[in-house]
């Protein structure tokens, strides 16, 4: 139930319309809260003393001009704002991936700018509307009307702001950075401080579960499924991870025994969506970011800086892993194992980050270079063997595409040097890399 609710938090939060909703409405009240303090005489409003007034002191007339004019300029700015942020979703479609698009709407900062621009608009017009004249028993809400000034200056300077704001949003290094934010905040949500423990070595064949539902499974209530299984002595060992599309009816899980209400339950701790989401995949935001180096990487493109600095991000991902413990899929209760469900493992999490980088880089000096060079430093913080030898295996294919592509002698003497130093690091034989 929690990653079904975490699930749907996430989702909203990819609605871009949520929060400007939220500020409209909030204005809406702030206006209704301005005019009743005045109605109710606590703000200071005396018709016979000017000098009594809150903050605005014109006549009716005066607040009428002032509204429409406050309502009119911010209505048609919020749709420059909504013009500005199209432009910048297009650009940075093109460059960097349309999977991308998805950091530029969950970006809150865009989502108030537009919410301050239509809920000033609907502030002025709430107002506007309890201004009256002489021949209606004349009624000025001074303290509303101030505060429609004062939420005019707010929007002139989030104008300003927000301008500055998508300059630089649309940066490719910007950008790289806030996904490797993304990344290193998954890092540390789904690695472990200690080992788990490990799962059976013999594959559990079983009564098939097919869930009603399909599409990119998103979460997985491991909690949930573990005290199901748990309570009815079985072991469920699922097929599917988060990041994974899922056919209708396919089968994602086996049972060791049959559970009459099994497919009910592994409906139920399984969420699914339209798209892929970051909430449970360590290789998400991984993806994002070979994304951005590929296209990088493209003829029409043609910029390999790019690229490197998307390996350099990778490394410090891979550093970060080094002291800590991937998860293996296993859950126990009372020290027996009832679930078994597929993780990302180190092989894998290396094969997103360099493979298709690798493929690409199609005869790169620079790239294949600095890719040497981020798995030198990998090397270098790593301790486990294991994981030594799969950063190894990327080493040599890294040699092996530079010894077919690269034409250059004095190019591949230079990456077959730093190879030979990813060797020494990785045998202990040297810790020291510039």
């Amino acid at each position: 139930m929690r990653a079904r609710i975490r699930a749907w938090i996430e989702f909203l939060g990819d609605q871009f319309w949520l929060r400007p909703a939220l500020v409209v409405l909030a204005c809406i009240g702030l206006a209704q809260v301005a005019v009743g303090l005045e109605t109710a005489h606590i703000a200071g409003y005396d018709p016979s003393s000017p000098d009594a007034d809150w903050g605005w002191t014109g006549g009716a007339e005066g607040a009428r001009a002032l509204l429409s004019a406050v309502a009119s300029s911010t209505i048609g700015v919020a749709g420059t704002t909504f013009s500005i942020t199209i432009a910048a979703l297009t650009l940075a479609s093109n460059q960097m991936g349309p999977r991308l698009l998805r950091n530029f709407v969950r970006d809150a900062r865009n989502q108030l700018v537009l919410g301050i621009f239509l809920g000033t608009f609907a502030y002025a017009l709430m107002v506007l509307r309890t201004v009256r004249t002489v021949e209606e028993e004349t009624f000025v809400p001074h303290l509303a009307i101030s505060g429609a000034v004062l939420l005019a200056l707010v929007s002139l300077g989030t104008l300003v702001w927000f301008v500055h704001h998508v300059a630089t949003s649309i940066n490719v290094e910007t950008v790289v950075d806030a996904v490797h934010r993304d990344l290193c905040a998954a890092v540390e949500a789904r690695t472990r401080d200690e080992a788990d423990v490990q799962p059976p070595t013999e594959a559990l064949r079983g009564g098939p579960v097919a869930p009603a539902d399909g599409g990119y499974l998103q979460a997985v209530d491991t909690d949930g499924l573990a005290d199901w299984a748990h309570e009815r002595r079985v072991v469920l060992a699922l097929r599917v991870r988060p990041g994974d599309f899922v056919p209708r009816g396919f089968p994602v899980a086996f049972l060791s025994a049959g559970v009459e209400d099994a497919a009910e339950a592994v409906g139920r701790a399984l969420t699914f969506g339209r798209r892929p989401a970051a909430l449970q995949d360590l290789e998400y935001s991984v993806r994002q970011l070979v994304e951005i180096a590929v296209r990088a990487l493209s003829p029409g493109i043609n910029d390999p800086m790019t690229a490197g600095s998307v390996l350099d991000h990778l490394g410090d991902a891979l550093c970060r892993i080094a002291p800590r413990h991937l998860p293996t899929g296993a859950v126990a209760r009372e020290g027996r194992i009832v679930l078994v469900h597929p993780v990302t493992d180190y092989d894998g999490l290396c094969d997103a980050m360099f493979h298709m980088i690798r493929q690409n880089a199609a005869g790169s000096v620079h790239v294949l270079a600095r890719m040497l060079d981020v798995l030198t430093r990998a090397a270098e913080v790593e301790r486990l063997t294991s994981r030594l030898t799969k950063l190894g295996r990327h080493a040599d294919l890294v040699l092996a595409a530079a010894r077919r592509d690269v034409a250059d002698p004095s190019d591949l003497a230079d990456l077959e040097e730093r190879h030979a130093r990813f060797v020494r690091v990785r045998t202990g034989a040297d810790r020291s890399v510039g």
